[in-house]
């Protein structure tokens, strides 16, 4: 059966954003609304295993494998950029680690210039994705899509002693760090479902995929967006080694990430004007900051020797693993419902500073 070329709706991408925003807009079942996804299935198990997140987000098959230019600061080494190639984008292959933001930073974002993007506007929406299972207060929602759990609840008593440590070194504890107040050591939290991985695709896209609105289309590269003087009017995709065109009647709307929708605009004719004239693009719009002021947070590792036999070093052998796997996938328990990140501190990176 051919597909219909013009929809009401062209979403760019099924990840973090795009897997809610097609779930939502199909809701009304006046429109229709195609998606569109370069990557495939995030059924494997490896996916939906949080304790196995290093699996796919080490995968050619499910990362896209992003690397930064060499950085000065860093003694021009490139940083490695995980992005997810698959249905739930990089929710899918991340380390489900459910972090807000503080607060500042979307209040930050309205000085700037983006009018409506305070963090007390931002909340409503983030207690209505949620259904957080260890809190309860104003800052939490409860009857929301996507699942916040603590994994195994710091089962591990190491977990526990590492915000000991912190208060007795001197720092607050907090209750949650997406509450209010984000400073201090305390649980972590974790977007798992029943020792399930609870991506966008898990919470938003499954409960979805059966409407007769929502169109999905996996392995498509789409390769442009094409405009009419302005105005963003279809896209052209790759279609496993066919070219096509789709047209919106309403709106497209881009959630390729924070690599792939600048890289889109700027292949489309959006961007600074410099930047394309180089590549050789014609400027639909000259538009500075398309592609610039990326901001990704950096990870480095201490290790210390435990003084008790209670690390999880003892179950990284085959067999252990093995067993984890096996309990999880029987009853989907046991530390394969995890991701091991189940306490942590936010502190000041210097005196004086308001927050970060």
């Amino acid at each position: 059966m051919q597909q219909t070329q013009e929809y009401d709706y062209i979403v760019v991408g099924a990840g973090s954003a795009g897997a809610i925003v097609a779930s939502r807009l199909s809701e009304d079942r006046n429109c229709t609304v195609l998606l569109v996804e370069y990557g495939g299935s995030d059924r494997s198990v490896f996916i939906r295993m949080p304790s196995a997140l290093g699996i796919p987000m080490n995968s050619k098959k499910y990362n896209w494998g992003f690397e930064s230019a060499p950085e000065p600061h860093l003694n021009n080494r490139r940083m490695n950029c995980p992005r997810g190639k698959v249905l739930g984008g990089s929710s899918s292959i991340n380390g489900m680690v459910y972090v807000r933001g503080h607060a500042g930073d979307y209040d930050e974002w309205e000085a700037c210039g983006a009018v409506g993007w305070n963090y007390q506007n931002c909340l409503p929406y983030f207690k209505k994705l949620e259904s957080h299972q260890c809190v309860v207060s104003e800052y939490a929602g409860s009857d929301g899509p996507v699942a916040i759990s603590g994994g195994n609840n710091m089962r591990n008593p190491l977990y526990r002693a590492f915000i000991d440590a912190g208060v007795e070194a001197g720092y607050a504890e907090t209750e949650d760090y997406n509450g209010f107040r984000q400073e201090g050591f305390g649980q972590k939290f974790m977007t798992v479902d029943r020792g399930v991985r609870a991506s966008t695709s898990h919470a938003y896209l499954n409960p979805a995929k059966s409407r007769r609105n929502l169109t999905l289309l996996k392995h498509t590269m789409v390769t442009r967006v094409v405009f009419d003087e302005k105005t963003a009017t279809g896209i052209e995709c790759d279609v496993r080694g066919k070219m096509q065109m789709f047209t919106a009647r309403r709106e497209v709307i881009l959630c390729a990430g924070a690599i792939g929708s600048p890289h889109l605009l700027q292949v489309s004719g959006v961007g600074p004007e410099k930047v394309l004239q180089a590549a050789g693009i014609k400027v639909v719009h000259d538009l500075p900051g398309v592609g610039e002021n990326l901001q990704d947070h950096l990870e480095f590792n201490f290790q210390y020797r435990c003084k008790q036999p209670i690390s999880l070093n003892s179950e990284l052998g085959l067999f252990k693993k093995a067993l984890i796997g096996a309990q999880w996938l029987l009853f989907k328990t046991g530390l394969g419902r995890t991701n091991h990140f189940e306490s942590c501190a936010f502190i000041r990176s210097r005196a004086g500073v308001k927050w970060a």
